[in-house]
């Protein structure tokens, strides 16, 4: 099973997205049926994240990111170099995809992915707002282009 899963925040400008990538990606599951695919828009809920990548063998996650860099810069980044425990705290809200890698490796063992990449896009705006800025349209292109392709590697090793 490969699932792929878009984060982020739908009312806060760039950081939607990861969960716009995710639901252009379900469109094109849609129209091309894909045995052993899962896309999911898992918003800002760790906790989902950990739970959906459960059973997968490899995981592809979509975020937003804020690093300085120039809006739009794409970073492929292999999982367990993300993968942090959450500090403790009282709330699930606290709890990102981060933390959900690495409680997920620890809780779920063999049953979590060991493959796991995230794509990360750098942010313009990260402020209240539905709309992406221009200047990431031509990485949503690119990671959408990207993941296609890693579905269909994905699929051919699957019927070999």
């Amino acid at each position: 099973m490969l699932t792929i899963i878009g984060c982020g925040n739908l009312n806060r400008c760039d950081d939607a997205v990861g969960v716009i990538i995710a639901q252009k990606l379900q469109q094109f599951f849609r129209e091309n049926t894909l045995s052993n695919i899962r896309i999911y828009d898992c918003g800002t809920a760790g906790m989902e994240v950990m739970f959906q990548a459960r059973g997968s063998q490899k995981l592809i996650i979509i975020d937003a990111c804020s690093t300085g860099s120039e809006p739009g810069t794409i970073y492929k980044v292999p999982g367990e170099e993300l993968e942090a425990l959450p500090e403790p705290s009282y709330s699930l809200h606290d709890f990102r995809w981060d933390h959900a890698l690495a409680a997920g490796k620890k809780i779920f063992q063999e049953d979590f992915p060991k493959d796991v990449i995230v794509y990360l896009i750098e942010a313009e705006n990260l402020g209240l707002g539905l709309e992406i800025s221009p200047s990431l349209q031509p990485a949503i292109t690119q990671v959408i282009d990207w993941i296609q392709q890693e579905i269909r590697d994905f699929i051919d090793i699957k019927e070999n």
